[in-house]
């Protein structure tokens, strides 16, 4: 279980989580892990949402919707991909506005997981 407390314009707001995992029973290598999870989903939706506002698509049809999420995912993985010295959201205008770049995007090969490795140290550790 975890509860977190958030603290917004004078409101405080309490939330529960019930989290199933195999990560260990030590209180710190589950904190790591469940805090790490969130990060990475909320470090997407951010991304999708300033680079592709993603919130502002008003599409209600579920098949329509679940189509443009995997599009978004897609396009997101290719720009992450490019080694364009330029933002997500300045690489997708770039994309609209230059054909060669976009052809770049659509159709290199993307860099191999040796060219892709990661920048510092895991997020999640066992101390």
């Amino acid at each position: 279980m975890v509860e977190s407390t958030r603290e917004s314009d004078g409101k405080v707001s309490r939330e529960t989580h019930f989290v199933i995992g195999s990560i260990g029973t030590g209180v710190a290598d589950f904190g790591l892990a469940v805090c790490g999870h969130w990060d990475v989903g909320n470090n997407l939706h951010w991304r999708l949402d300033v680079a592709m506002r993603e919130d502002a698509c008003r599409v209600r049809e579920t098949q329509a919707r679940e189509n443009l999420a995997v599009l978004r995912h897609i396009a997101m993985s290719r720009l992450k991909n490019d080694s364009t010295k330029l933002g997500i959201k300045n690489k997708r205008l770039k994309a609209g506005w230059d054909e060669q770049y976009l052809a770049k995007l659509l159709f290199e090969a993307p860099r191999t997981a040796s060219q892709n490795a990661p920048s510092g140290p895991p997020n999640i550790s066992r101390g």
